[in-house]
């Protein structure tokens, strides 16, 4: 089984919390993470539909199963489960005792918030981070990664992209976006979830996606919530310090996992991302995921954000912590370094100060320049060790 780097923060809650709770997109691997780090834990999955009734109809008695506590998977499923945990925990006061996951983020968040406050410890697993899983093909290069993407079963089954894409798509409709939002027209979404990845690396212009869909802009609005609830997609917000220029207020969106975005896009094979315009904006899509996998499975307090001013200097990537820029990145598909990738970073050090600058790119060479060091992309790790310090 692949170590998830996120496995030691997990333990680590579970010490300081009566209650961790795991949320993350389906697929990511959270119920592996936790059976595999609570093996003695007892487990009870609420997508079965016998225990979902146990739990619904007598969470008292269910709960009584567990003296010493459970893993409870999908727990959205049986969400009046959690209040009654709450009087559980408080009678208990024991640290650690039970491990929940659950994959739709408004279903979950919004009755912990009600139920749970300041008794669980949360943490957000995405799909595999590049270090997790790179000893497992060393010799896929960053097309093979780029069209593949990270969700472990395409790793662990080798099942064709285009066959779990598909079946993942139809799959998430069906069971997140009908229950969250009663989607009736669901070509309509589907188109727009396409015109999304198109838009991946991009600022966005709900107006102008509602447009290109035939949708409302409050209908787009309401659908790019869902995907992000879903973690599907999320949307990277401008840094807001004023240096004295006009500074864009638009967000910029991204999916969180590069083959999805490459699958929707039409992508059908690796070779297709040696050279073309999907090159560059999956690239960066990929190299901002790694940042925030970074971020999430660490447990952090670092943002992140992009900064691009109105004559349209641009950093594609802002590690900031309050209002300090700690590290300023940007991203560059080209296998060969060219000399004018650097001024806008250069540009935005002398507005805010001395953050750590780096460069990644699509080559395999790292290049210890003075002031702005070069990372190739197998070499991400060493950038974000350098980039969150």
């Amino acid at each position: 089984m692949i170590t998830r780097h996120a496995a030691p923060r997990l333990i680590e809650l579970a010490g300081y919390y009566p209650i961790v709770a795991i949320t993350g997109p389906r697929q990511s691997g959270k119920t592996t993470l936790v059976r595999a780090t609570f093996p003695d834990k007892p487990y009870a999955s609420l997508e079965d539909p016998d225990v979902r009734a146990l739990a619904t109809t007598d969470p008292r008695g269910f709960l009584a199963q567990y003296p010493d506590g459970a893993i409870i998977d999908e727990v959205q499923r049986a969400p009046n489960l959690l209040s009654y945990l709450q009087t559980r925990v408080d009678n208990d006061r024991r640290t650690g005792l039970f491990v929940l996951t659950g994959s739709q983020q408004f279903g979950l968040m919004e009755r912990i918030s009600q139920s749970l406050a300041g008794r669980v410890g949360l943490l957000h697993l995405l799909p595999f981070a590049f270090d997790e899983i790179t000893a497992a093909r060393p010799t896929d290069g960053l097309e093979d990664w780029l069209w593949l993407g990270f969700y472990p079963p395409l790793h662990d089954r080798a099942i064709p992209p285009h066959v779990w894409f598909s079946d993942y798509l139809a799959t998430y409709v069906e069971r997140d976006v009908r229950s969250l939002l009663q989607v009736r027209d669901l070509d309509s979404f589907h188109r727009f979830v396409l015109m999304c990845a198109a838009r991946s690396g991009q600022l966005l212009n709900l107006s102008a996606l509602a447009a290109d869909c035939g949708v409302t802009h409050n209908t787009a609005h309401a659908w790019i919530g869902v995907l992000e609830a879903s973690y599907i997609v999320m949307r990277l917000t401008p840094f807001h310090r004023n240096f004295g220029k006009r500074l864009t207020k638009t967000p910029k969106l991204y999916f969180l996992d590069p083959g999805l975005a490459a699958w929707l896009t039409g992508v059908r094979g690796a070779p297709e991302l040696t050279v073309g315009s999907l090159r560059g904006p999956l690239f960066e899509t990929w190299v901002v995921s790694e940042f925030v996998k970074r971020r999430r499975n660490a447990l952090r307090p670092e943002e992140l954000h992009f900064w691009r001013d109105s004559t349209g200097n641009e950093v594609d990537l802002l590690v900031t912590r309050g209002e300090e820029v700690v590290a300023a990145v940007e991203c560059k598909s080209g296998r060969t370094v060219a000399e004018d990738w650097f001024p806008p970073l250069e540009r935005f050090t002398t507005l805010a100060g001395t953050p750590r600058r780096l460069l990644i790119h699509g080559g395999e060479a790292d290049q210890p320049r003075t002031g702005t060091p070069v990372f190739g992309w197998r070499s991400i790790g060493h950038a974000m060790d350098l980039a969150f310090g």
